[in-house]
């Protein structure tokens, strides 16, 4: 980031598109790796129409849910990270439910302080713990990479398919 200072604020409507576009690209270079490693029916039961119009229609939905937290982190104004929030007060628990770092600044440390920005807005609301889920496939390892190093622990879970 080369001294750049990330700015972190709470997402606005306004900022749709750019959050949209930010996303898909962030996503390009993962679907792709996923649908190669998971059964072809599965794929295409969550994504009849193709990752993108699935995934588009997700972030959407989130920026105009509510119920959750969204916010921005900004480089020179620029978009460059995004996540999503939610509070399960049952568990006491924070959801990182979404995160998507622009390609162009993947390992530079700008999840990690939209994560960390993310760790302190769930102790701010006395939530105990944090949890995020994403996928066990080649696409979905920096990912994992990423939550590992800012302390998440695997939780095993098994999620079975079949076709009908």
């Amino acid at each position: 980031m080369s001294g750049q200072r990330v700015e972190i604020a709470p997402f606005s409507m306004d900022r749709l598109d750019e959050v949209v576009a930010m996303g898909m690209r962030a996503w390009s270079p993962v679907f792709p790796l996923m649908r190669a490693e998971i059964p072809a029916y599965v794929y295409e039961s969550f994504y009849p129409e193709g990752w993108e119009a699935r995934q588009r229609h997700d972030i959407e939905a989130l920026c105009r849910d509510g119920t959750a937290s969204v916010f921005v982190a900004s480089l020179s104004q620029d978009i460059v990270c995004f996540v999503g929030l939610r509070e399960h007060r049952e568990d006491r628990m924070g959801e990182i439910h979404i995160i998507a770092v622009d390609p162009r600044f993947q390992r530079r440390g700008v999840g990690k302080a939209l994560m960390d920005f993310a760790f302190e807005w769930m102790a701010a609301r006395d939530l105990s713990m944090a949890m995020v889920e994403t996928g066990g496939d080649s696409g979905h390892a920096p990912s994992r990479a990423a939550y590992e190093a800012v302390g998440f622990e695997l939780y095993p879970v098994a999620r079975y398919f079949k076709k009908l």
